[in-house]
């Protein structure tokens, strides 16, 4: 065993030693997050003059949208899902509210597949609706509505279980799509967990939170990096393993339908559209001639009625208040753009699954498994584009940043390309064909890009 190898196991025993420790790190979280979810959301607004440094209300927002969601996200990439097991204040709330709970079974309906996309499209659409990037309140909303979810699923399910973290989290999906491509994991030996010998005696159970099957894991997916199994049976240990591996040699021996839909019509449309729509000369377009037909036929109602703020941005304090005509066009454009993105990428995907021959919906999801880097690099990009404009308006000069996010979209292009070209070599594939889909590819990545580009260029 190399040092590296040595030092990666030493660390998941060190996890596994200490996980009294890390229950006192959670609380010290829970309590960050709760002062800074709850007390701005009861000051009056930033004045002009405020700074992020001597207003908590600005600073409470930097450290949501400026720094925690775009890097816990490119956490996800460098070390998986450390931050679910380790840090985030909702699933040890759920966990700990859980083994108080009723400790009833899952349900079938909790467990449908399509929750991680439905609950990442509805919370994404919503924050636009009510501005939760800029005002205090609407974050205590979405924020604090999920914190307490987590917290009732605890109460009702499982039994020291984090059954909302597994299956109805809004960022679940997203965390456990870029996750697999993080080059450390905490690997099973089969075979050794098979020959451990029974004279040994057993050992006491894992109480895997996320209610993961640790005996077959092979991905990483899933799994909150907490290191309670380390060392189990001696067949678990924290270990190094290409950023290709999963993708290309696990990821495509389950049919996962919905993952590709999280990734195409989530991450790279509803998400790209909710960037795009407030600098979209789109938007703006297509309001001005709605309000036009509407003055025409005198029904003013949609371009005067406004809505509580918890359900349509509606601060007057700031001039910032929405119709409700602004509202519909606002989903319309965000529904509209997730359309033609995934028009555009599910049929490049289909084209290149028929140049490598016979149709197979368990290669075209496979396909689409290639292009997660390029959807969590647009999604990572479009948050950090708050952390950059606060950064700014503090007097930051950050003139490298449009070379370093042309870099990062094409690394991202790249890294999609590549994994298409190797999950398209998989089997006895004709070098022309492999050629055909890999142009096939190139458009779905392309599109993509494109999208991203044209919010920042």
């Amino acid at each position: 065993m190399s040092g590296v190898d040595r030092a990666l196991a030493d660390a998941g025993d060190w996890l596994l030693r200490h996980q009294q420790a890390i229950r006192w790190l959670q609380g010290g979280v829970i309590a960050a997050y709760g002062i800074l979810l709850v007390l701005p959301a009861a000051m009056p607004l930033p004045g002009r003059s405020a700074h992020v440094w001597t207003n908590l209300v600005l600073f409470a927002q930097f450290a949501f949208w400026g720094v925690w969601w775009p890097f816990v996200l490119l956490s996800m990439v460098l070390v998986g899902r450390l931050w679910c097991g380790i840090l985030c204040p909702e699933g040890a709330l759920s966990e700990w509210t859980s083994g108080l709970g009723r400790g009833l079974a899952v349900p079938r309906w909790i467990r449908w597949k399509g929750w991680p996309f439905l609950a990442f499209a509805c919370t994404t659409i919503y924050g636009q609706m009510v501005s939760v990037y800029q005002y205090a309140l609407p974050a205590l909303v979405v924020l604090g509505g999920s914190t307490v979810a987590a917290i009732a699923m605890g109460l009702v399910f499982g039994r020291g279980k984090r059954v909302w973290c597994r299956y109805l989290c809004p960022v679940n999906g997203v965390f456990t799509l870029l996750s697999k491509l993080a080059p450390v994991h905490f690997r099973v030996d089969p075979a050794s967990w098979s020959a451990w010998p029974r004279a040994a005696g057993p050992q006491p159970s894992v109480n895997c939170a996320p209610l993961v099957a640790i005996k077959t894991m092979k991905g990483a997916g899933a799994c909150h990096m907490c290191g309670r199994c380390s060392g189990y049976k001696g067949a678990i240990v924290l270990a190094r393993r290409s950023p290709m591996h999963e993708i290309v040699h696990v990821a495509g021996s389950e049919t996962r339908p919905w993952e590709t839909v999280l990734i195409v019509v989530g991450l790279m449309g509803i998400a790209a559209g909710a960037f795009h729509w407030a600098s979209s000369p789109v938007y703006v377009t297509v309001k001005q001639a709605l309000a036009e037909g509407l003055v025409a036929a005198d029904w003013m109602w949609p371009l005067e009625a406004t809505l509580p703020w918890w359900l349509l941005t509606n601060v007057p304090d700031q001039n910032d208040v929405m119709t409700v005509l602004d509202g519909a066009v606002l989903v319309g454009f965000i529904l509209g753009m997730a359309a033609l993105v995934a028009a555009g990428t599910l049929g490049a995907l289909a084209f290149a699954v028929r140049c490598l021959g016979p149709w197979s919906w368990a290669r075209f999801h496979h396909l689409a498994q290639a292009l997660i880097p390029m959807a969590g690099a647009g999604v990572f990009l479009g948050l950090s584009a708050l952390t950059v404009t606060m950064l700014r308006a503090e007097g930051f000069d950050l003139a490298f940043v449009g070379p370093l996010r042309a870099t990062l979209l094409g690394a991202a292009a790249a890294w999609s390309a590549t994994f298409a070209w190797r999950i398209a070599g998989l089997g006895a594939v004709p070098a022309t064909r492999r050629l055909s889909a890999m142009a096939a590819m190139a458009g779905a990545i392309g599109i993509g890009a494109a999208s991203w580009a044209t919010l920042f260029w």
